[in-house]
């Protein structure tokens, strides 16, 4: 049996296309069982932290499809990752200091009339980025109909209307 396992999957670095197609295919089916157990809020969420357990776990499981790393450890190590993000991700709707530590918290780039320059130089956002996102999200492009505007934890600016009480 292990002996058949080996020809299907190979061992190592050097796996010929049929091997990795078949490293591939499980890779995928895995994947979409992580995903699935981490919850859609790794993919419609989109924050700073879902996008890195996305990445890291895309890497860990790329390095068990091409042998650099050996693919039954590379599962085990995607797995836990999509556990701790389950597991963060219930203590950060348990608690406002861990979710603020985790998620981060939206930065004011407008009050009232005025650009809060040095939240913008912090964000590293220009008035272009903000006049873009306020044509994209409001389809105006006039700021004294806002009352507010926030850069949130997943990277998009919203904006509270002046009429908005």
């Amino acid at each position: 049996m292990m002996n058949m396992v080996d020809t299907i999957f190979g061992t190592g670095e050097q796996l010929t296309m049929l091997q990795m197609g078949a490293r591939s295919a499980v890779t995928f089916i895995i994947s979409l069982i992580l995903i699935r157990l981490g919850g859609t809020r790794v993919i419609a969420k989109r924050s700073t932290f879902d996008t890195i357990i996305i990445i890291s776990m895309g890497s860990v499981l790329a390095r068990g499809i091409v042998g650099a790393s050996p693919y039954f450890s590379t599962v085990v190590a995607a797995t836990v990752m999509v556990l701790i993000s389950r597991i963060l991700a219930w203590m950060v709707a348990k608690s406002t200091l861990i979710a603020g530590w985790v998620c981060g918290k939206p930065l004011l780039l407008y009050d009232n009339g005025q650009v809060l320059w040095e939240n913008m130089r912090v964000a590293s956002l220009s008035l272009e980025d903000l006049k873009e996102s306020l044509r994209l999200e409001t389809k105006s492009e006039k700021l004294d109909n806002i009352r507010q505007a926030f850069l949130e934890t997943n990277g998009r600016i919203s904006f509270i209307l002046a009429s908005d009480k």
